[in-house]
């Protein structure tokens, strides 16, 4: 490899994802991981219309999809099963281009990252190795691996090597906990027929045993439940105790691939930045379960990450731009894993009061139409007011920080979404749906949804990041 590279550290999606980014930009990239074959088994199941875009800007968006459910919306049970509310998504693409939610074989959606890391001329994948140590000076990063027979000099690493990194280790980095730790079994089932299910999300609202349950891709299933204090997984999959949870599907009829326990927590690292060394993902949070945003968090970091840090190596910017990834992402993570601790209260809380009273307040408040756009919606909240993020004026505070839709545009007579019109740089779309780029080019498209202008509203113009994220507006 010529150069120094960046080294991303773990393969997993978020670290693949950051390779491409960084290549599509550039840049040299080395992975390192330490395992020596991928991992087989199924972790995240769920990525939104937002995170699809940033598989989007990576190359790899139409082979995921290919590879996915769109998830039909979300139901809440009570403890027998019976339907509580149901939430309802739209399966065709929404406001950014994509389905609004979809389901995935976290294997597939890793062998598509993976091929398309080895066609990618600029990115090289070793695995089977570990790193070891951390040396940073003047000349970059002397990344050293194994028992210190080999070193590797980078010009930053990123650390994307999940829950226990070792990155995170090195830098002196620690987690700290926003909340209790949740001790849930994990069900990943195959079944050679197709299941009586409905193709969303299950909610199990029952505190003495809340649960989730739905159908992924192909054959596959997953159905998750709380660990009681000092239950084990044999316990909980006894065969009575199995025939109860995986209710009406007959356990006897299905294959068990896995039985395992998983504690969930709810985490954000002090800090993730050491000089040009940064942390993504699940080493810099982590995430309850209840609004599947985890894997979609680490996404969006090496999405707001990668071209800040290729604008650094290229000279565009000084390393103070570094700082913005923290400030900016920190916050962010820290509003969605509370939505997932409220959420996961307001479903599973409560003890037996806590059911009686879900049962009679759902009853009312899922005939409200702004509630169910609530349940369904995939935004997430816009990122707060910073450096990157201009958010003075009527305009700005309506849309800086938030991510322009993505609706299927007209451009130069051919259909096509508009991440492909914007580029990978910065650019402005104006009121008369002019999109000016970054190296003084510009097209003027067609927007037949009328989504675009909608969205803009009284704003005259907006300046888009690399990120697809309003950096500021005007009216």
């Amino acid at each position: 490899m010529p150069g120094k590279p960046v080294v991303v550290v773990g393969a997993g999606p978020v670290g693949l994802t950051a390779a491409l980014l960084l290549a599509r930009r550039g840049v040299e990239v080395l992975v390192l991981e330490r395992h020596p074959e991928p991992y087989p088994l199924p972790r995240a199941v769920h990525l939104d219309d937002e995170v699809f875009r940033v598989l989007q800007d990576a190359g790899v968006a139409d082979a995921v999809l290919a590879r996915s459910r769109p998830m039909a919306g979300l139901r809440l049970l009570d403890a027998a099963h019976r339907v509580l509310a149901e939430f309802a998504r739209d399966p065709d693409a929404g406001v950014h281009g994509w389905p609004q939610g979809s389901l995935v074989h976290q294997p597939d959606l890793e062998a598509v990252l993976a091929a398309a890391a080895t066609a990618q001329p600029r990115v090289t994948v070793e695995r089977g190795v570990a790193v070891t140590g951390l040396r940073q000076d003047a000349d970059g990063v002397l990344v050293v691996v194994g028992g210190g027979e080999r070193s590797v000099r980078a010009v930053a690493v990123l650390g994307c090597d999940g829950a226990n990194s070792t990155v995170r280790a090195l830098i002196g980095a620690s987690m700290r906990d926003l909340g209790p730790a949740d001790r849930w079994l994990v069900l990943d089932i195959r079944s050679p027929v197709e299941l009586p299910i409905w193709p969303g999300v299950h909610q199990v609202c029952d505190a003495a045993r809340p649960a989730t349950f739905m159908p992924v891709t192909g054959d596959r299933y997953r159905w998750e439940c709380r660990l009681r204090p000092g239950e084990t997984v044999t316990g909980a999959t006894s065969p009575e105790r199995l025939g109860a949870l995986l209710a009406p599907v007959d356990p006897s009829k299905v294959e068990v691939v896995r039985a395992a326990e998983y504690t969930f927590r709810a985490q954000v690292a002090d800090r993730w930045r050491a000089g040009r060394v940064l942390l993504a993902g699940d080493a810099a949070h982590l995430s309850p379960p209840f609004v599947g945003q985890g894997l979609g968090l680490g996404l969006r970091d090496v999405h707001q990450l990668a071209w800040k840090l290729a604008a650094v190596l290229a000279g565009e910017a000084d390393d103070r731009l570094l700082d913005t990834h923290q400030a900016e992402r920190e916050p962010h993570a820290r509003a969605l894993i509370r939505v997932a601790q409220l959420l996961g209260r307001l479903m599973t809380g409560g003890g037996r009061g806590g059911d009686a009273l879900r049962r009679g307040v759902l009853a009312v408040v899922r005939r409200i139409p702004a509630v169910a756009r609530l349940a369904t919606d995939s935004r997430t909240p816009p990122l707060r007011s910073g450096p990157l993020v201009d958010r003075r004026g009527r305009a700005g505070r309506r849309l800086a920080g938030s991510l322009v839709p993505q609706p299927e545009v007209l451009a130069d007579g051919k259909r096509c979404r508009l991440d492909d019109v914007l580029g990978a740089g910065c650019a402005e779309l104006t009121v008369d749906l002019v999109v000016r780029r970054a190296d003084g080019s510009q097209t003027r498209v067609e927007d037949p949804s009328g989504t675009l202008r909608r969205w803009l509203g009284p704003a005259t113009a907006v300046r888009i990041r690399p990120d697809r994220i309003v950096r500021a507006a005007r009216s």
